[in-house]
């Protein structure tokens, strides 16, 4: 008696595909909740209203390629006297000229300053 051999089915690839995905799935769920929701009593502060302003220990230099600190007219000579060898900051006119700019930050860096950080309008606000 001769037997008939079915065929036999190949078995279906996508099965894998979708156990990996699915692996996916539950990891970037677990990931993105690891950090603790926010308390649901919690008011945040609303700062829209506060007014822009350079910080108290940075220079501001002007439109008119004059620096001043804390109100009062200076130059990087002056001002590396006072304020020692550190970071310093730079607040400048949005009109102020850039090579003006990179003088100044030159300059500063040669008379000491470990640092020099430009602050602009989006880190002020």
């Amino acid at each position: 008696m001769i037997r008939y051999l079915r065929p036999r089915r190949k078995r279906d690839s996508t099965i894998p595909l979708i156990n990996v995905v699915f692996l996916m799935l539950i990891f970037f769920l677990i990931a993105g909740t690891v950090a603790p929701p926010l308390d649901p009593d919690l008011d945040l502060v609303d700062t829209s209203e506060l007014a822009g302003r350079e910080p108290p220990d940075a220079l501001v230099l002007h439109q008119d390629g004059t620096l001043s600190f804390r109100g009062v007219p200076t130059d990087p000579d002056t001002y590396m006297i006072g304020h020692g060898t550190g970071p310093v900051r730079i607040v400048p006119d949005r009109n102020a000229s850039g090579p003006l700019l990179v003088e100044i930050t030159s300059a500063l860096r040669r008379l000491g300053a470990s640092s020099v950080f430009l602050v602009t309008r989006q880190a002020l606000e």
